[in-house]
C-alpha cells in the first residue's frame, strides 16, 4: 500500500506538467527525456514494487497525457492541432521499439543461449534451420506471390501508390514473428524441451534477419511512396509527397 501511494506521487507530477505545459514538450525536445521520461519510470517502479502489474503505470501514464479532438485521421507527425500525446509517443518510439521490446521479449522467451556454442548448437538443429528458412523465405513467397496471383488473375489490383520492391519488403518483414510462434513451439515440441529452446533462437534469428533485410528492401521513399521520414536536428518529422495515386487502365487487363 505504501509504494502504491508513493506512485501517486510522480503520477500526480507527471499528469501536473503534461496538461500543464504541453507547448513547451512539444517545442523543447530534449524536456520529454529530461522530466517525463525519469517520472514516468519513478512511477513504474512504485507500480511495480506495490505487486502491481507494471503495465498499469503506463496506461495511468498515457492517460495523463493530453489529446486534443480532431477530425480522424492517419497521424504521421507531431502536429499541435493534435496536443501533446503524438511527441512523447513519437520521440520515444526508437526506445521503446529498439531496446523496451526486444529486450522484454527475449527474457520473456526464456531463451537459454548458452553463448556463441550454444546458438550455433542450436542453429544446427533442423527445427531452427526450417524455422529461419520459413520466418524468411516463407513469408517472402507466400505473401508476394498471393499478391502477384491475385493482381494477375482476379479483378483484385494493386494498388499504384506502391511498388512489387514496397510489396516484397512488407513480406519479408511480415517474416518478423515472435510471440505465435514461441506459443506454436511450445506446443509443439513441449515446454523446456532440447527442440522448444532450439525454435526460440531459430525464431530470435529469423526474426532478426527478416527484420534487417525487409528493412533495407523498403526503402522510405520511392516515386509512388506518400512519404517519407527525413531527420530534421533531434527530430523526425513526416514531409508528405504529393497525391499520385491513380487507378490501372482497363487496357492492361486486356
Amino acid at each position: 500500500m505504501l509504494y502504491l501511494l508513493l506512485a501517486l506521487v510522480p503520477l500526480g507530477l507527471f499528469a501536473f506538467l503534461a496538461q500543464r505545459f504541453p507547448e513547451f514538450f512539444m517545442e523543447h525536445h530534449w524536456a520529454a527525456w529530461v522530466v517525463l521520461l525519469p517520472i514516468g519510470i519513478v512511477t513504474w517502479l512504485f507500480v511495480l514494487e506495490a505487486g502491481i502489474h507494471a503495465t498499469i503505470a503506463g496506461v495511468l501514464l498515457g492517460f495523463a497525457v493530453p489529446v486534443k479532438k480532431v477530425t480522424p485521421r492517419v497521424i504521421r507527425q507531431e502536429d499541435p492541432e493534435l496536443g501533446l500525446a503524438p511527441a512523447p509517443e513519437h520521440r520515444f518510439r526508437p526506445l521503446s521499439n529498439g531496446l523496451a521490446i526486444p529486450v522484454f521479449a527475449f527474457f520473456a522467451a526464456g531463451v537459454a543461449v548458452g553463448g556463441l556454442g550454444g546458438v550455433l548448437a542450436s542453429l544446427s538443429d533442423p527445427v531452427a534451420i526450417g524455422i529461419v528458412v520459413g520466418l524468411v523465405l516463407g513469408k517472402l513467397i507466400g505473401i508476394f506471390s498471393a499478391a502477384w496471383l491475385m493482381d494477375r488473375f482476379t479483378p483484385a489490383a494493386k494498388d499504384d501508390d506502391y511498388t512489387w520492391l514496397d510489396l516484397g519488403g512488407l513480406a519479408m518483414v511480415a517474416g518478423i514473428g515472435f510471440t505465435v510462434s514461441v506459443l506454436v513451439a511450445e506446443l509443439s515440441f513441449g515446454l523446456r524441451s532440447p527442440h522448444d529452446e532450439h525454435a526460440k533462437v531459430g525464431i530470435l534469428t529469423g526474426s532478426a534477419i527478416a527484420a534487417v533485410v525487409g528493412g533495407h528492401c523498403w526503402p522510405c521513399a520511392t516515386p509512388t511512396t506518400r512519404g517519407c521520414a527525413w531527420k530534421v536536428g533531434s527530430s523526425t518529422r513526416w514531409t508528405p509527397s504529393p497525391d499520385v495515386s491513380g487507378t490501372r487502365s482497363a487496357a492492361r487487363r486486356a
